[in-house]
């Protein structure tokens, strides 16, 4: 099997169901999907249809009520909070609407920070090298404040794949940025997927960002409605 067809991400029947004040309420129901190494698949449907609850199970930063994941040859469910984290430090990039830049931290130490983690030493020049490869290489000694929002949101880019994930979850990455300063994330995004052949996933509501990737997975009321190329 090639490195371009191998599956990188099952979930199998997957259901998410929480307690809330009404009662048991049902988030995700029976979801089924897989995701080719290298690949992208784009998670759309309404507000409330269970995107990001899904999002988040398939990086097993939470689990699910009934169902299994499994991510890079690991099945989540057999894994324990520490574990799953550890495996997200090695395999998985994260890029969120909000940035989540830490304010007191320079844009170079925000994108340091992953190699910081797992004791790299060349951790100034890898964040150095991944922040030229975004554009910002001249403002990497800037604090979050100082920055624009695309540029924030570069610089979180830079930090997703500094440390060479093999797959990028992305919640709408696009989201607090206008159009066009969207489009150059979305340019940026699709290019390092292109260069490492990371596996990118993503929840988007930017209908021109979605149809960038090969796959489309639509979510109405937590249950795929539709999928396909």
């Amino acid at each position: 099997m090639s490195e371009r067809t191998e599956t990188v991400l099952t979930a199998t029947q997957v259901s998410k169901i929480v307690d809330g004040p009404d009662g048991r309420l049902t988030i995700l129901d029976d979801v089924t999907l897989a995701v080719a190494r290298g690949d992208s698949l784009a998670i759309v449907g309404a507000s409330g249809s269970g995107k990001t609850t899904l999002l988040g199970l398939l990086a097993g930063l939470d689990r699910p009520s009934s169902g299994s994941i499994t991510l890079a040859g690991a099945c989540l469910d057999a894994l324990d909070e520490e574990a799953r984290a550890r495996l997200r430090r090695r395999l998985v990039g994260f890029v969120f609407q909000s940035f989540h830049l830490l304010p007191a931290l320079s844009a170079e130490e925000n994108v340091m920070l992953p190699l910081e983690l797992d004791g790299r030493a060349d951790a100034r020049e890898r964040a150095g090298e991944a922040l030229a490869r975004v554009g910002l290489e001249r403002r990497r000694h800037h604090y979050p404040h100082q920055l624009s929002g695309g540029e924030q949101q570069r610089v979180a880019l830079a930090r997703a794949f500094v440390h060479a994930p093999q797959i990028l979850f992305a919640d709408e990455p696009t989201g607090n940025l206008d159009q066009r300063t969207g489009a150059g994330i979305g340019d940026l995004l699709f290019a390092l997927n292109r260069e490492h052949a990371t596996t990118l996933v993503l929840v988007t509501h930017d209908g021109a960002l979605a149809a960038r990737c090969a796959h489309r997975l639509t979510l109405r009321a937590g249950r795929i409605d539709g999928s396909g190329a």
